[in-house]
This record gives C-alpha cells, structure tokens and sequence, in this order.
C-alpha cells in the first residue's frame, strides 16, 4: 500500500454495469482542436468522448464535459486516432468490432455560449470482417508518408491488411495457436507479437507482403511445402511467460526500444531482439506505459497493478508509487489545455479518473510538551484502577454469548403415533409406500435470529422439506413445523436414529450481528415406516439368538404393533417385512429365555435386532428390574460379514475400471474429432476413410460406458447402506458378547463406522483398516513393545480386502482373549494380561483362516 495517493483531478464513472478493457481507452486529438479529448468505447456498444474540465473543490462536473455519447450496434474492441482517410492528413476515429471496422471523422461547431457547441460523428468508411477480430494496429507500412495503413488481427491469427478504404491482403501467423498483442515498429517496418508459445516473434512488412496469399490454414501451411514464398520471422526472443501489452517507442534521449509487459517481469528489447534490461516485478501488472525519458538513455514507464496502485519505474529503477481508487486496465497521459502531463486511467468497471502524482502539504505542527516531574505512586495507582476496570469489564461482557441455562434454545420432535392416511411419499418404487408425520418446536427464551432449521435423515429415507428458515424468533415464543418421512429407495436405511439440527444467531454487545450457536435433537423413527406385519417363516438361511438373564416375554407384549398378521396362539412368533421384499421371523422361547431372529440376507437382521434389545430393555425398567442385560452366545457370524465387504470392494474396482475406460474412450473421440475437423477444412475433398463410422461408434461406447457407471454407482451406494447394516449388526453382537461399556461401545461404532458417506477417494475399507491397525497396536498390544504407530500418513485404496478381513478377526480374536477398547496406552498392558493368556500370532491366524470357515469367526 502507498503512502502517497495519485491526486483527483478529474474523474466520473461510464456508463452502468458495462465492461472495459485494455482497448477501450484513447487519448488523442480526435477533432483536430489542438487539445487532447477522452475517448472511451465499451463492451456494450456504447461510445463516449469527453472533454474534461477541472472543477471547483465540492462543485459538481459539468454536463458539457460529455461531448458525444452514441450508441453502435456491435461491442467495442478498441478504439484508435489517426490518418485513417485518404487524400487528407487530419485525424479520424477508427471503431474495431468483432466483425467490422469503422472509421468516423469528429467535428464539433462552436455555439454562442458554452452549453450550445454541438459536436457529431459522421461515418467515413467500414471494413466488413470474415472472422472475428481480436486487435488492430497502424502506421506507416512500407514507409509511407502523411497516412496510417490498418492491420487487424484475428482470432485464429490471420493478419488482414487494409490501406485506408481498400483491402490489401491478408497473412495467417505460422503456428498461431491464440491472438496475442500486436504492434508496428516504424523504424524497422515490422510488426512485433507475443505467441502463445510464449515467444517474441518479428516479422517484416516486406516479408509479410510478398508472401504467397492465405485465405485459410492449409494455405498457409502449404507454404512450408514450397508452393509460395515461405513466411519467416525476422527474429524471435523466448521469454516464458504470456504478455499482456507491447509498447514500442523512441525518444529522444533514449535508442528505440520494444518493451513488453508479462505476467510477472517487463522486458525490455533492442530493435533486434537483444536484451537491453528485465524487471522482475512483485505483484500482477495490470497495464503500462512508457511515456517519456528523463535522463540519457533511461526510460519512464507507468505500470498499473492489481493492488490499485500506479508504479513508476526509470528502466528498472522504482522512482514514484501512488495509490489508485481502482485497477486500471488502460492507463495514457494526456496535455488538457490547464494542465500538462494527465494521467488517465480506466478500470473494467468504468472508472474513469486523470490525476496528478504529487502530495499534499501538512500544516501540522507538534504542540511543545509540558516538562513536569512524573508521579510514579499516582500512576500506580492510576494503574491498578485501570487493571480492575478491565477485570469487571471482562467478567460481565464476553463476545461470546454465555448462556444462562441449556435450555436457552429448544428443539423438540414429536413423532406421530401412526402412519399418515394419505401417504406424502414422493418416491421411485413401484408397491405403496407410508409416511409419517413430524412436528418440530423451536422455542427459544432470548430473541434470536437467521434461525435454521435441518432434518438429517438417513438414506433411503427422505423428508418433505429438509431446511427451513426464520428471519426472527421473539423471545418467549415459538414455532411449530410440520413434516413427512417416507422411504425413497427399494432398500432399508442403516438406522432409524434420525437429527433435527438448529443453527441462529444471539446478538451481543460486543458482536451485534449475531455469534452462531447450534441445537440438536436426536429422535427415533418407528419400525413400522419401513415394514409391515406379515406370516412368519419357518425356513431362513441366517439366524442370530439373543439371550437374556430375565424370564422370557410374549412377543405379543413387546410388539403390541405387529400383532396383524399372528393370533393368540402364535404370539411367539412374529413376522416382519420389509418394503424391500425381505422377510425377518422373530420366535421366543416359551422355556428358556432365548429370542430368535432369522432372515434371508445376514444385515436385513439389523433393525429387527436392534428393535428387539431396546424394547426388552424398556419393558423390564418398566417392571423395575436392575440387572436387565442381553447377550450373544456367539459364534460371530465374521464369515456373512466378509461377504457384505467383499461385495462393496467389488463394485468399487468396477467403478475404477469404468472410470478408466470413460477416460480412454473419452480421448479416442477426441482425437477422431480433430481428424473429422482437418478433413472437413480441406478446400480438396478426400475420404473419410470410415472416421464418421469409428466416430459414431466411439459415441455408443461412451454412452454405454456411462449408463454403466451410474448403474454401478446406483449399485455401490445401496450396497453401502447394505454394509453399513451389516457393521451395526457385528458391533452389537460384538458388544453383547464380551459385554462391552458404552465407552468400549463408542469407539467401536467409531472404528467400523468412520464415515458417512463413500467415495472413490477415501472409502471405508482402507479407513476401517487404519482405524482397526491401531486399536491392534494400542490398546490391543500384545506387549508394550508393541504400542508404537506406523500407520500412512495417506489412505489409498487397498488391492484387496484380505488383509482388512485378517485385522477384524485378529480384533476379536484379542477380545475374546480379555482385551478391552481404550484410547488411552496405560491400558493396554492391563488388556494384554487380564486374562494371562497369550494371543494369537497374525502368521498363525492367517492360516488358520485359510484351512477353516470356523477359525474366520471368533469361537
């Protein structure tokens, strides 16, 4: 930032919501008055000439100083001055559109007063363009005197010469990629650009002249091969990097120099290419110009940046920085008739400002200070005042809102009793599928505002409206929502624990616009969303028993619900299916207390399970009892388990392959693309040699390849909830049988559980493996030799899931051994000796899962 501004002389802003660039800004003497006017052309069209006047501090600008403000039909690329008409030597407008060049010539009538000149543009001549301009440049080509010759350059790189009101001829650039700037040196009689080879090419006049006619590419390109003369740089400087603008003057304490302005140096060039000097600059230019020479041999250049300053350097030498309002994009020195040596400037915006380098003089002087003798026990004293001033003030206010109680914001959802009788269910499946209402509350005791309201269910399932929100909530009051839940797939969630998330804002004194503080509430979803009451099944492939150290209960008691499809004699045995079409069977013993749930398909288990344990759970508090617990006798179904995991990794090697595929097909149709697109540019028709059959076969590969990858991500994303199901289900079994504490509990959900959601990137086998490696490392140690980490600093997707389905069975191998779950290492000497036995060797167990499906599940 500089200490020093650039000083308002004069300045407005042209036009609204319109767009600037480098081309759009000329200064010269357009009406041939002797005084230099402001010509400023933009993207919508829109010419505009000023003559600008300098003001009265806090007086207004005056309309007059907007000499002539036109509307054209095309966008404005540049605008240029000079001897654009032939058989006079006075100056003419030249207007470059995309298609077409203008020439105008600006006069203006003197009026009796000040208000009443008029001033009118009146169209000489226009050029109309085959292709799409990019830039222009004049001069004296061939060394003509007392007219300017136009050279306009295309997008594709052809030169079109025009001597005034006729064409000449037109050239393409060998090996023009992009348009880069382009100037005329009328000493050498050469045109100087920038390639997008990031090269400084010269190419003469008389080259380009005599060169054999181009109407196209190939043409050009044909020239290589000896038909015509050949097209050849004069010379070329690589200086690596894109330029932005080319300036090419000579002055008269100064050689004729090329400058170039790049991405990050300007570079400065003799006639020939030699380098004279380079300037690494700090910071992204924006625009230059050099405008004079001050001492012999140097030259001063303006250079704008994107830090709204302008930069004068003395060849390389920094000599002046001002501060800027805006970022120029075109920057010239104009003489006004009160004031020499004009800095206008013009932003993409349209901020238009001439201004002056100078400063301000200060006035200021410092008052004479008082000497007197210091109180040091006064200023002690003054001192702890002060510091207890600052203790009060940071006890009382904070910028942080301090609430009172937890209960400032409350959420609460209450789910309805029963389906709903009209379903909302908006989904893709073909058999009927219920809804069930939610009724969110949010009350708040304060008044808070930009108030949030989000309901996170799990996939499959879906919500009528997932966000809503609230301006304002009074304090006192609330508001009440009301919502539907439907299953959207044709496959169960992983869960019916759902969130309602609220995200607002309190407004303190020392933070007015609010400190954001979130609220959620957790609630439970009925099972009879996803399933519905149905005959029980005798047979099933996949059985889990669950015991208990209570007496046994009537089904009937516990799913007063289900009772549907059972009578009074049946009521140990229930049936359940789901939406998707599988059937669970829970029996209870009428003996034992034993409870049975078997199904087809080992994680549709999950839900009926889990429903099973809480309602037990809930009855026999009701019933007062303490020493309520569950247990799994085992074995743990490890090997079903690995099935769900071998499933899942397989569909995400086959996205990999599609994915390569689409990449590979995605090139191969590229390339016949550009083959069709040389064929069809040929002036000479030839065959296509069956491109168009390759081509149109390419396209059905791609198309076939895509519709396979959805299908396979579609897959992926059910088979994940799928094995989400199945990990819910071991990590209970797991903990009924080594009877696991919450806290052990926890870390387990976290250890199978790492994410969300899947991807290709970070997907849950090679999280799983990591998270499991250091349990076996830590807490799982056999020694505390052991309790060092070596895990990737990166996850990468594994080649195979044998090495994760070792670790897991490893895990609870080791819990059955005694071994406990802590994040802490001073308990992992205690798992490793709590039981005084030894565990088992990976080698050891690697073969013993080979040999047997038994040695795959913990015993």
């Amino acid at each position: 930032m500089s200490l020093f501004k650039a000083r308002d002389w004069w300045s407005t802003v042209v036009g609204e919501q319109e767009e600037f660039d480098q081309g759009c800004l000329c200064v010269a003497d357009v009406d041939n008055s002797g005084n230099h006017k402001i010509i400023v052309g933009s993207y919508k069209g829109i010419l505009r000439i000023y003559s600008p006047q300098p003001a009265k501090p806090g007086a207004a600008h005056h309309p007059e100083e907007l000499i002539l403000e036109l509307q054209l039909q095309d966008p404005v690329l540049q605008v240029e001055v000079g001897k654009f008409v032939s058989g006079t030597e006075q100056l003419h407008l030249a207007v470059l559109h995309p298609r077409k060049l203008s020439v105008y010539a600006f006069s203006g009538t003197l009026g009796t007063v000040e208000h009443g000149n008029q001033y009118q543009l009146k169209l000489m001549y226009e050029h109309n363009f085959q292709r799409t301009a990019c830039n222009l440049t004049f001069g004296g080509f061939g060394g003509v005197k007392g007219r300017d010759l136009i050279c306009i350059q295309s997008m594709d790189g052809m030169l079109t010469f025009f001597e005034q009101e006729s064409f000449a001829f037109g050239r393409f650039l060998p090996g023009c990629l992009l348009p880069g700037p382009l100037k005329y040196s009328s000493r050498t009689d050469s045109f100087i650009t920038v390639s997008s080879s990031r090269q400084i090419e010269n190419y003469k006049y008389q080259v380009l002249a005599i060169a054999a006619d181009a109407e196209s590419r190939q043409d050009s390109e044909q020239q290589k091969l000896g038909s015509g003369k050949r097209l050849t740089r004069d010379w070329m400087v690589n200086i690596g990097e894109q330029a932005l603008d080319i300036s090419i003057v000579s002055f008269n304490q100064a050689a004729s120099s090329i400058l170039v302005l790049g991405e990050r140096n300007l570079f400065c060039f003799k006639e020939n290419g030699q380098l004279r000097f380079m300037k690494k600059l700090e910071y992204n230019p924006s625009c230059f110009l050099p405008y004079t020479s001050v001492l012999e041999g140097t030259i001063n250049t303006l250079i704008g940046n994107h830090n709204n300053n302008l930069l004068i350097y003395q060849d390389v030498a920094l000599k002046w920085v001002a501060q800027l309002p805006h970022v120029p994009v075109s920057v010239h020195v104009a003489n006004f008739q009160d004031l020499k040596g004009v800095v206008v400037t013009l932003s993409d915006a349209g901020h238009l400002q001439c201004s002056y380098l100078g400063t301000d003089p200060s006035f200021f002087q410092a008052p004479k200070v008082e000497s007197r003798e210091l109180d040091y026990d006064e200023m002690d004293k003054e001192m702890k005042e002060l510091l207890k001033v600052i203790r009060e003030a940071t006890k009382s206010q904070d910028i942080l809102h301090k609430a009172e109680n937890d209960d400032d914001l409350k959420v609460a959802v209450s789910v309805a009793p029963s389906l709903d009788v009209i379903s909302a269910a908006d989904n893709t499946v073909d058999i009927a599928v219920p809804s069930i209402s939610l009724k969110v509350t949010i009350w708040s005791r304060f008044s808070v505002h930009d108030v949030k309201l989000s309901v996170c269910v799990q996939s499959p399932l879906a919500v009528t409206q997932d966000q809503l929100r609230f301006t304002a909530i009074e304090s006192g009051t609330s508001r009440d929502v009301t919502l539907s839940v439907f299953l959207k797939e044709n496959f169960p969630p992983a869960d019916l624990e759902e969130d309602a998330v609220v995200s607002y804002s309190i407004p303190t004194e020392r933070n007015p616009e609010g400190v954001p503080r979130i609220v959620r509430c957790t609630f439970s979803l009925p099972l009879n969303l996803i399933c519905q009451p149905i005959q029980p099944s005798k047979n099933a492939v996949h059985k889990i028993t669950i015991d208990t150290n209570q007496p046994p209960v009537s089904l009937s008691t516990i799913f007063p619900d289900f009772l549907g499809e059972s009578d009074d004699e049946q009521t140990n045995v229930l049936g359940f299916k789901l939406l998707s079409g599988a059937t669970i069977t829970l029996l209870a013993s009428k003996t034992s207390s034993r409870y049975r749930v078997q199904c087809d398909q080992f994680e549709d288990l999950w839900l009926i399970t889990k429903e099973l344990i809480q309602r037990l759970e809930e009855y026999f508090v009701r019933e007062g009892a303490k020493d309520f617990r569950c247990m799994f006798p085992g074995p743990l179904p490890l090997q079903e388990y690995f099935q769900l995991i071998d499933r899942h990794f397989e569909l995400r090697i086959n996205a990999e392959k599609y994915k390569e595929l689409l990449s590979e097909r995605a090139v191969q149709y590229r390339a016949i693309q550009r083959r069709l697109l040389t064929h069809f540019k040929d002036k000479t028709p030839t065959p296509l040699r069956n491109l168009d059959t390759l081509l149109d076969g390419t396209y059905r590969q791609l198309t076939a390849l895509g519709d396979a990858a959805e299908e396979n991500q579609a897959n992926l994303y059910q088979v994940f909830t799928r094995l989400k199901s199945g990990t819910h289900l071991l990590v209970q079994l797991i903990g009924l049988w080594q009877n696991l504490s919450p806290d052990e509990m926890s870390i387990l959900k976290a250890t199978f559980l790492p994410l969300m959601q899947d991807s290709q990137e970070l997907g849950w086998e090679e999280c799983v493996d990591a998270a499991v490696t250091h349990l076996l490392r830590t807490c799982l140690s056999k020694s505390s030799r052991d309790q060092t980490l070596s895990l990737t600093s990166q996850l990468s997707m594994p080649k195979d899931t044998n090495r994760l389905k070792k670790h897991i069975t490893l895990l609870c191998d080791r819990l059955s051994k005694g071994g406990r779950l802590s994040l802490t290492t001073d308990s992992a000497q205690q798992a490793a000796t709590i039981s005084g036995c030894q565990t088992i060797p990976e080698s050891e167990l690697e073969q013993r899962m080979t040999n047997s499906a038994t040695d795959e599940t913990c015993p």
